[in-house]
C-alpha cells in the first residue's frame, strides 16, 4: 500500500493470522471523502481503520508484567470474585471453578484461567448491516466509538440539560457522518423523555435507521439484549444461523468494583456470548476509591475482574470474541471525584495494554476528561487520554468523541473538537515514505542555497495532499481572525455541527427491513417492552 495511504484493515479471527491485509476503501487522498455529503460541510479523511505504526509504550518491564499477572492470579485463586448470577456460577462450576457453597464467591485455579483465556481470539471482525462498515478488533488496528451513556446534553444554544430523543438523534447523525467514528457505542446521550421500558426499542430503531455502522446493545437484563439482537438481525436481513455465524454487534459490561459482577450485565453478556457476539469486559477500577491507590494494585485488580468474566464467556461458548477493558484512572483525593486525562490515567492505560497483549486479548480504553465545558482543560485532558489509548495500542476506543464532565454530559461542540483530534492522530499514523521522490534530493539541488520550494515542480505536484488539513483549526493571523469576529473553537465547532446536521442524509436501508423493524418495535411496545422499577 502506498505510503500516503498507510492504513490497513485486518480481518481474520485467529491468533496466528497475519497482522494486516489491505483495506478496501474509496481513494481520496488526505482530504478525500467517501460520501458526497461530506464535501459540503467539511473535507474529512476517508472511512478507514487506523493502523498504529509506532511501537506501544510499555512502562512495565517483563518482570513487572509477570508480577501483575501473579497478583491477579492470587486475587482470583485466594480471594475470588462475587458472581451475582446463579446461571453464571453454574457455568463456572461446571468448567472447574470453585464456587463457595451457598454463596456467590467464585475462585479460579490459575491454570484454568490461562486455559480458558487462550480460547478467545486475539483478532476478529464485526459486520454490521452495511458490510462496507465492517471493523476489525485486534492487532494494531484501532477503532473509535462515539460517547456513550451520559444523562445530560449540552450545546452553545441551550446549555446543559437532560438528554432527549432529539439530541440522541443529532449525535447519531454526527456519529454516522464522521468517518473517524467507526462504530456506535452505547446511547450517545440518554433520551430521558422516552420511558425506560421502551427506550431501548426506539433507540435501537434510530441507530439502525440513521446509521449503518456496528451497533451496541446494553446488557441490562433479558429483554433489552434479546430485543437488540433481534433488531440487528432484522436490519441485516439475516437468518438466525447467519446472525450467529459471525459477530454482528457488541456489548460492554462493567464489573462493580471491587471484585463483583452483577446480575443484569452478566445475563446480557452470557446471552450475547451464546450467540457468538462480542463482549467487552471493563472493570470500573478508579485508583484510591474502587481499587488500590497504587497503579500496580489497581491494574492487578482490574486484570483479575476482567479475566473472571472472560473465563465465564469462554466456558459458555469457546472462541467468543471478547475484549479486555481498561478504565483505571485516579480520583481527586480531596473530593473523591474521578479524574481523567491525568498522568496516572495515561500510565494505567499503557500498563493495561501490556497486560492485554500478555494474555493475547484486544484492549478497550476511553477518551475521557473531567472538564465541565469544551474549554482548554477539555482539550488537553482528551489529548492526553487519546495519546494514552494510542500509545497503549488500544483496539477499541470508547467515548472517542463528545465526552464531558466525567461522563455526565455529551457535548455537541466537544464531539466535533474530538473528531478533529482523531483525524490528526490518524494522519500522524501514516507511514513515512523514503523513496527517491520522498527524499527529494533533485528538488533540493534545483532550489540550492538561494531559493525556496514553493514553486518547484516537486512541491507543485504534491502541495494539495502533502500535509494534513484541519477542518476546525483557524490558522489565519490575529488581525484577520479578529476582523472576522474572533470566533473561538467551540463556536466554530458548533457551526460545523449545524452544517452537518442540516445536510445529513441517512444511509440506505431496504424498505422491507425498515418496515419489519417498525413492526417489531410496535409489537414489543404493545407487550410492555422491558420491566422497570417505575
Amino acid at each position: 500500500m502506498a505510503a500516503a495511504q498507510g492504513v490497513r484493515l485486518a480481518g481474520t479471527p485467529n491468533k496466528d493470522a497475519p497482522m494486516t491485509e489491505p483495506l478496501r476503501r474509496k481513494r481520496g487522498g488526505r482530504g478525500g471523502n467517501t460520501r458526497r455529503s461530506d464535501t459540503r460541510a467539511i473535507q474529512q479523511l476517508p472511512w478507514e481503520m487506523l493502523e498504529l505504526i509506532d511501537r506501544p509504550t510499555e512502562p512495565l518491564s517483563e518482570e513487572g508484567v509477570r508480577a501483575i499477572d501473579g497478583a491477579a492470579m492470587r486475587i482470583l485463586s485466594e480471594i475470588g470474585i462475587d458472581f451475582l448470577h446463579e446461571g453464571a456460577r453454574a457455568h463456572l462450576k461446571a468448567a472447574g471453578a470453585e464456587v463457595e457453597p451457598g454463596g456467590v464467591r467464585v475462585r479460579f485455579d490459575p491454570a484454568m484461567v490461562r486455559e480458558f483465556t487462550a480460547r478467545a481470539p486475539s483478532r476478529f471482525t464485526i459486520t454490521p448491516r452495511n458490510p462496507e462498515r465492517t471493523v476489525t478488533i485486534g492487532g494494531r488496528i484501532q477503532v473509535n466509538g462515539n460517547v456513550a451513556s451520559p444523562p445530560n446534553y449540552s450545546d452553545l444554544e441551550g446549555g446543559r440539560r437532560p438528554g432527549t430523543r432529539a439530541a440522541f438523534r443529532d449525535l447519531l447523525r454526527l456519529s454516522q457522518y464522521f468517518n473517524c467514528i467507526h462504530l456506535m457505542s452505547g446511547y450517545p446521550v440518554e433520551p430521558v423523555d422516552l420511558h425506560a421500558s421502551v427506550r431501548h426499542l426506539d433507540c435501537l430503531y434510530d441507530k439502525l435507521t440513521l446509521t449503518d455502522k456496528v451497533c451496541h446493545a446494553y446488557s441490562l437484563g433479558v429483554e433489552r439484549v434479546e430485543d437488540a439482537m433481534e433488531m440487528v438481525r432484522i436490519a441485516g436481513g439475516l437468518t438466525e444461523e447467519e446472525f450467529a455465524a459471525t459477530p454482528r454487534m457488541f456489548t460492554n459490561i462493567n464489573s462493580s468494583s471491587p471484585l463483583k459482577h452483577d446480575w443484569p450485565m452478566l445475563d446480557g453478556a452470557m446471552r450475547m456470548a451464546a450467540r457468538g457476539q462480542m463482549v467487552s469486559v471493563t472493570p470500573f477500577t478508579l485508583a484510591g476509591a474502587m481499587a488500590p491507590v497504587t497503579l500496580a494494585g489497581a491494574i492487578a485488580q482490574q486484570t483479575a475482574e476482567a479475566l473472571a468474566a472472560i473465563v465465564l464467556l469462554q466456558a459458555i461458548r469457546p472462541g467468543t470474541p471478547v475484549v479486555m477493558g481498561s478504565f483505571t484512572s485516579n480520583v481527586d483525593m480531596k473530593s473523591g471525584a474521578p479524574a481523567f486525562g491525568t498522568p496516572e490515567y495515561m500510565r494505567a492505560t499503557q500498563m493495561s495494554g501490556q497486560m492485554a497483549r500478555f494474555y493475547g486479548l484486544p484492549l478497550r480504553a476511553s477518551n475521557a476528561c473531567a472538564a465541565n465545558c469544551p474549554d482548554a482543560q477539555a482539550a488537553w485532558e482528551s489529548a492526553f487520554s487519546l495519546w494514552a489509548v494510542q500509545s497503549a495500542h488500544a483496539n477499541l476506543v470508547y467515548h472517542a468523541a463528545g465526552w464531558l464532565e466525567g461522563g455526565l454530559v455529551a457535548s455537541l461542540e466537544k464531539f466535533v473538537m474530538d473528531c478533529e483530534t482523531l483525524q490528526q492522530m490518524a494522519a500522524y499514523n501514516r507511514p513515512i515514505g523514503v523513496t527517491e521522490e520522498d527524499l527529494a534530493v533533485e528538488a533540493i539541488a534545483e532550489v540550492g542555497p538561494q531559493g525556496h520550494f514553493f514553486g518547484v515542480a516537486h512541491t507543485q505536484a504534491r502541495y494539495e495532499t502533502a500535509f494534513y488539513a484541519p477542518f476546525l483549526s483557524d490558522w489565519r493571523n490575529f488581525e484577520t481572525w479578529a476582523e472576522s469576529g474572533a470566533v473561538r473553537t467551540p463556536e466554530r465547532a458548533n457551526a460545523i455541527a449545524r452544517k452537518i446536521l442540516a445536510e445529513f442524509e441517512p444511509p440506505a436501508l431496504a424498505e422491507d427491513r425498515r418496515e419489519a423493524l417498525a413492526d417489531f418495535v410496535a409489537r414489543r411496545k404493545a407487550e410492555g417492552g422491558a420491566p422497570t422499577d417505575f
